[in-house]
């Protein structure tokens, strides 16, 4: 019992890790930082130093759907997943969809995906105040 919920748990982990990939200004923001914290040390780049992940955001995002739709299995057949996690990791997904292809609905996305952050985010730390 105990390994399915850890097996369980690390694909929401794992979803929720890869599908950040998919939004254009979290990349951004990191190679951003990137850039920053290497100047502290005296090294100055020209460009993004991880624009090469732009290539590779789509295919991220859909593995990261896929390890979400694995999640929503075990959640719904096993009970075995906080479903504050699972909230949050949706609102990640839905926030961080390719753009390219839904360049009409960018902002609604952020918004859904916002809102179901922050959802995640106040149940979580109201669980905690709870315990």
């Amino acid at each position: 019992m105990v390994l399915k919920e850890k097996f369980s748990s690390w694909f929401g982990i794992l979803s929720g890790s890869v599908s950040f990939l998919g939004g254009y200004q979290v990349c951004h923001n990191i190679c951003l930082g990137i850039i920053a914290i290497l100047s502290l040390f005296g090294i100055i780049l020209t460009g993004m130093p991880l624009l090469f992940l732009q290539k590779v955001a789509v295919p991220f995002w859909i593995v990261a759907v896929i390890l979400l739709v694995i999640t929503l299995y075990f959640y719904f057949s096993k009970k075995c997943i906080s479903p504050v996690l699972i909230i949050l990791n949706m609102g990640i997904l839905i926030g961080s969809t390719p753009f390219s292809y839904f360049q009409k609905y960018y902002k609604i996305l952020w918004i859904i995906g916002g809102f179901f952050i922050i959802t995640g985010i106040i149940l979580f730390i109201t669980n905690k105040i709870k315990k």
